[in-house]
């Protein structure tokens, strides 16, 4: 297994992260999300979304979403976050990874995505939750954003985050900005099974 993910690394032209050698023969390797609003677990898809799952888990490894915010929530559609500390200074990245958007799943509720620009492969460190069936994220005529994982427990976190109050924030003039900072405490690998 650990030989084929290294072949599909290489295939893709994407540098190896040290995420692929986190639990490397889990194929759904869990992370807690410890959030200012309480825990939410989600298993990861190794299986069909491998460069996007080692992508995540370097993150995890170095640290790097500890004390970070979710900058923008659409309730009834995305938790986004991944990228800022709670002064708006953006965490350190790794380079951007291979769009994964058509290995089959789908942007809906409790699904984890990539978040990206414009470019179809210009992911790196943000991530958002579906906050709702999101067929509209999901590839046809275009590429679409990678789902790489489910909420397992904690959905009702999710819930609670929605219903955070959101403005325009005069710092950076961005939309959706949570009025009280919803912070991402820590993300750490659960044990395997």
């Amino acid at each position: 297994m650990k030989q084929l993910m290294f072949i599909m690394l290489l295939l893709c032209g994407v540098s190896a992260h040290a995420g692929q050698f986190m639990q490397p023969d889990n194929l759904f390797p869990k992370v807690k999300f410890m959030t200012s609003h309480g825990d939410i677990v989600v298993e990861l898809d190794r299986s069909r979304a491998p460069l996007s799952v080692n992508n995540f888990l370097s993150y995890v490894k170095k640290n790097a979403y500890n004390n970070t915010i979710f900058h923008r929530l659409v309730p009834g559609f995305v938790l986004q976050g991944g990228g800022y500390t709670p002064d708006y200074k953006e965490i350190d990245t790794l380079k951007p990874v291979f769009n994964e958007s058509g290995n089959g799943l789908k942007n809906q509720l409790g699904s984890i995505a990539m978040a990206r620009l414009n470019d179809p492969h210009s992911a790196v460190s943000q991530f958002y939750f579906n906050l709702e069936d999101n067929s509209s994220l999901d590839p046809g005529s275009r590429w679409g954003y990678a789902v790489f994982g489910q909420v397992v427990s904690g959905m009702e976190v999710l819930e609670k985050i929605q219903n955070v109050e959101t403005e325009i924030n005069q710092q950076n003039g961005w939309s959706d900005v949570p009025v009280e900072p919803v912070i991402l405490k820590m993300v750490i690998l659960l044990p395997q099974e």
